[in-house]
C-alpha cells in the first residue's frame, strides 16, 4: 500500500490544477485517472484550440442551486492568474469574441503545461488505472488494479455525465453518496435541442442554415447565432439557452435582434410593392428560411419574426452535451476549501460540482479555480 498526502481521482482540469496547487506546497500527491491520456477535455475543447478561460469571468456566469457559492473560488484564482501560468510558458493566445480565450497553437500545449507542472510540483500521475473501490479510516484508501493507495485526504474531480465516449462516468456522484453527500439531479447543459416529430420535416429542411438571433426562456436570454440541425436547433445562443430550459418549457427566439421587424416590412413593402414578401425576408433571414416561413399578413410575419417559439422535444443528451448541470450538493461543502464539512478530509471539485458555466471558457475557470482552492487546502 502506497502512502500519500493527498489522493486526487480525476486528471482532467480541476484535477491537474489541485495536484500542481498541493505539490506546490510540499504534499506528496497521487493523481489517478482511469482514461489513458490526461485532460482528455481539454484536448477537443474549442475545436481543439482549447477556450481555457474567458476575461468576463463572474459569478453571474453560473448556474448552481447555491448561486453565490462559485464567489469565493472565481474571486480567489482569476482568469489572470490562468494567463500568468500561460505566460510562463510561452502559450501564445488570442481572444474571439465576448471575451474568450483560445490558444493560438494547440490545446495540447495546455496538457503538457499542466503535466510539467505536475512533474515540477513532484506529483505522481497515474493513468490507466481502474478504481475498484474507496473506504475511510483513519484516512483513505482507494484500491486500484494496480494497487492501493492511502492518505488523509481524497480530491474526487472526474466531472460529470456529458461524452460518455470520452469516459465521463458518475463515479464522483456514487463516491460522494458513498459519505453521505447530497446530488443535485444531473442533467445533460450547453446542449442541442430536438424538435418535436412531427417538425422535424420542417428544421431538416433548413439543417445548415444559420443567423444571429436572441434566445430566451423565463427571464434569461442570449443573443448569439441559432443553427438548423437536421434533429432540431443548435448553435452557441441555443446551446447557452439549453442549461436554462427544462422539459415541457418553450423558448423563444427573436429572429430579427435589434429591429422593429413591422417597420421593417411595411417600409420594404412600400419601397417594392411588387416584391414577394419572401424576397424580402431574405434581406433579414437565410434564403431557406425566408422560403420556409411567409404569413401573407405583416403584422402575423413581423411577430413570428420577433417570437418564435418552439417547444423542444428534449435535449439531445449527455452524449452531446458539452457539461453536466447539477451535481454533488454545494450546501455540503466550504466554498473557499471545496472540503466537505461533515466528511473531513474529503474535498470535491469542477464540473463533478453542481457549478455549471456558460458557453466560453467559464467551466474551464470554474475548474481552475477550484481546483486550485482545494489544493491550498488540502
Amino acid at each position: 500500500m502506497l502512502s500519500f498526502d493527498v489522493i486526487i481521482i480525476g486528471a482532467g482540469a480541476a484535477g491537474l490544477m489541485c495536484a500542481i496547487a498541493a505539490g506546490a506546497r510540499g504534499k506528496r500527491v497521487v493523481l489517478l485517472d482511469h482514461n489513458a491520456q490526461a485532460g482528455a477535455k481539454i484536448l477537443i475543447s474549442g475545436g481543439g484550440r482549447c477556450n481555457f478561460t474567458n476575461t468576463g469571468t463572474s459569478p453571474q456566469n453560473f448556474l448552481s442551486e447555491n448561486p453565490h457559492f462559485c464567489r469565493s473560488a472565481l474571486s480567489r484564482y482569476t482568469p489572470a492568474d490562468f494567463l500568468a501560468l500561460m505566460a510562463r510558458h510561452n502559450i501564445a493566445w488570442h481572444e474571439k469574441t465576448l471575451g474568450q480565450l483560445f490558444c493560438d497553437g494547440s490545446s495540447k500545449q495546455v496538457v503538457a503545461m499542466l503535466l510539467a507542472e505536475c512533474t515540477a510540483a513532484g506529483v505522481s500521475v497515474k493513468l490507466a488505472t481502474k478504481i475498484t473501490g474507496i473506504r475511510k479510516a483513519d484516512g483513505f484508501t482507494v484500491e486500484t488494479g494496480g494497487g492501493a493507495f492511502t492518505a488523509p485526504a481524497l480530491v474526487l474531480a472526474t466531472g460529470g455525465l456529458s461524452i460518455p465516449k470520452m469516459g465521463a462516468t458518475g463515479f464522483s456522484y456514487e463516491a460522494a453518496r458513498k459519505f453521505g453527500l447530497k446530488i443535485v439531479a444531473p442533467r445533460p447543459a450547453l446542449v442541442p435541442l430536438k424538435a418535436k416529430p412531427e417538425e422535424l420535416e420542417f428544421y431538416k429542411n433548413l439543417s445548415g442554415a444559420s443567423l444571429p438571433a436572441i434566445a430566451s426562456c423565463g427571464t434569461v436570454s442570449f443573443a448569439e447565432s441559432i443553427l438548423f440541425t437536421h434533429r432540431g436547433l443548435s448553435g452557441p445562443a441555443i446551446l447557452q439557452i439549453s442549461s436554462y430550459w427544462r422539459e415541457g418549457q418553450s423558448i423563444s427566439l427573436d429572429l430579427a435582434p435589434g429591429i422593429d421587424a413591422l417597420k421593417f416590412l411595411k417600409e420594404r413593402k412600400h419601397a417594392r410593392p411588387k416584391a414577394e414578401l419572401k424576397t424580402i425576408l431574405a434581406e433579414l433571414l437565410p434564403q431557406r428560411l425566408a422560403q420556409a416561413i411567409s404569413p401573407a399578413d405583416l403584422p402575423a410575419l413581423a411577430t413570428l419574426l420577433e417570437n418564435w417559439t418552439m417547444t423542444p422535444d428534449g435535449s439531445e443528451g449527455f452524449a452531446k452535451a458539452e457539461v453536466t448541470a447539477g451535481g454533488i450538493d454545494t450546501n455540503a461543502l466550504s466554498s473557499k476549501t471545496m472540503e466537505a464539512k461533515a466528511v473531513p478530509g474529503l474535498f470535491a471539485i469542477g464540473e463533478a460540482v453542481d457549478v455549471t458555466g456558460w458557453l466560453g471558457g467559464y467551466n474551464f475557470q470554474w475548474a481552475w479555480a477550484s481546483g486550485w482552492c482545494a489544493g491550498q487546502a488540502v
